[in-house]
């Protein structure tokens, strides 16, 4: 019998498949739970390969991804160490939280009695970003979901829906986000938007006092919603963005509002780091701050458990979570959400009730069918397969044939892969092969709208059959090396 090379039991499976995953998903568990408190050493690779009776590469492999997670600190010519990681502090008693907040983020024509708000095409095979693909969508159930809506509308007197959205979507909405992001919520905390820039112009037009709000963007990152604060009279404080996702430890002190896309960084890829999630939700109560969490593309995940999103983590109040149906299903369905604090909802969709009152209750009844049925789960399930097929492909050129001029920027989640030219490597003859022979192709900068970002490149697979990603992978190769 083997000696224990963990201080933690370690139990992998018998088949040779899985033993890596089964390895990081038990490190990982024992260092969230604290039983690998902060600090601890590991063991060798060496080691711990002969003590567990498996491969070297199979351990190096599982801190790595430890390390890029997080979990782990490496050390040059030494044994990693356990991380540090933020524990959540106790929650507050709900109402004290609410009133505190409510007093002193609301702007005050958003305070005390609010109205009643009751019932009443992109190119196909490019690499543009933020499409998915049209032809593996199951357009027949779809339309059979339609059609079933329809009757039932026909049989209903006419009348206005709820601002808020119906209840059936927000209930299927709520369930949703509860399997998909281990977020817990309740159908009354779900705001139905026209997409999520609905959301970002909603949560602009009730969280900025205007020309007094200063708000932290990243650096860059997704014009959408640095426009919509714009809009609303807010100040733009640019926080850059790393390997690591936001440089927390750059948001000025008084920004009230921080905006931020953990899951996939929009347009560079990372995911916020652990530490960095701990890190901002402690600075968002330190400086009396809100955080605006964009979750636009986080359903496709490719290998790694999903870190889990601030909302999840939050306890204070201080999350506004924002997700769309746009990715996972189609961009006209205009349909997205807000999961809102209590202490902001009724202003949320008083707002709303005042620019934009009423969604059609016939494609928000389908779309709760087409959630609640096992619809949108399978889609999301069949297209992660297909994605992950495109993406393997743009990763392995970019790792292999690529490598000389560019490197990709570590990402497991989204529809979109980028990668930076490397240093001393002429960047604006890249961008040019690129622009001749990648078609919809964009750079970092265009899509950020920031001249000044880091020459690289921004590889959408959302609506390109692997066949023509390798084609046009081949021919920019060969543009690069004549």
């Amino acid at each position: 019998m083997r000696e224990p090379v963990f201080p933690v039991p370690i139990h992998l499976p018998g088949a040779s498949t899985g033993i890596g995953q089964a390895l990081q998903s038990q490190l990982r568990d024992a260092i969230v739970s604290g039983r690998l408190h902060a600090g601890m050493r590991l063991p060798s690779t060496r080691k711990a390969a002969l003590g567990l009776g498996i491969g070297r590469n199979t351990i190096i492999s599982v801190y790595e991804r430890l390390i890029a997670e997080g979990y782990l600190v490496g050390r040059v010519g030494a044994c990693p160490e356990v991380a540090a990681l933020r524990r959540a502090p106790p929650a507050q008693e709900p109402g004290l939280v609410d009133t505190a907040l409510a007093a002193s983020r609301l702007p005050t024509r958003w305070r005390g009695q609010l109205a009643d708000h009751g019932a009443i095409a992109a190119a196909q095979d490019s690499f543009r970003t933020g499409m998915p693909d049209a032809r593996y969508f199951p357009h027949p159930r779809w339309r059979q979901l339609m059609q079933r809506s329809i009757r039932q509308w026909a049989r209903r007197p006419f009348c206005y829906p709820a601002s808020q959205g119906m209840p059936e979507l927000r209930q299927a909405i709520a369930r949703h986000v509860s399997f998909a992001r281990a977020i817990s919520c309740s159908p009354d905390d779900v705001i139905v938007t026209s997409g999520a820039t609905q959301a970002f112009a909603l949560l602009a037009q009730v969280l900025v006092e205007g020309g007094a709000s200063k708000v932290a963007v990243e650096w860059p990152g997704y014009p959408a919603t640095a426009n919509a604060f714009a809009a609303a009279g807010a100040a733009l404080l640019h926080v850059p963005v790393d390997a690591q996702g936001l440089c927390v430890e750059q948001i000025p002190a008084d920004a009230g509002i921080v905006c931020v896309t953990p899951s996939h960084q929009s347009p560079c890829g990372v995911a916020l780091s652990p530490s960095r999630r701990g890190a901002l939700l402690d600075h968002a109560q330190r400086s009396n701050a809100l955080i605006i969490e964009d979750d636009y593309d986080g359903e496709f995940r490719y290998g790694a458990r999903p870190l889990d999103a601030l909302k999840t983590l939050d306890v204070q109040g201080r999350v506004f979570y924002v997700g769309t149906f746009s990715k996972s299903m189609f961009p006209s369905l205009r349909l997205g959400y807000i999961i809102a604090p209590g202490w902001a909802r009724e202003a949320l969709v008083t707002a709303k009730h005042a620019t934009d009152p009423h969604g059609s209750d016939v494609v928000q009844t389908a779309l709760a069918a087409f959630i609640n049925e096992g619809d949108l789960a399978r889609h999301v399930r069949r297209m992660q397969r297909e994605y992950a097929r495109r993406r393997s492909l743009i990763l392995a050129a970019l790792q292999g044939p690529l490598s000389a001029w560019l490197f990709p920027l570590h990402s497991e989640a989204g529809l979109h892969l980028a990668a930076q030219v490397h240093e001393g490597v002429d960047s604006q003859q890249v961008l040019a092969a690129a622009r001749r022979h990648l078609p919809g192709i964009a750079s970092i900068a265009e899509l950020a709208q920031a001249p000044a970002a880091a020459p690289g490149l921004v590889f959408g697979f959302g609506c390109i059959e692997v066949e023509k990603v390798a084609e046009y992978l081949w021919t920019f190769t060969a543009a690069l090396t004549r």
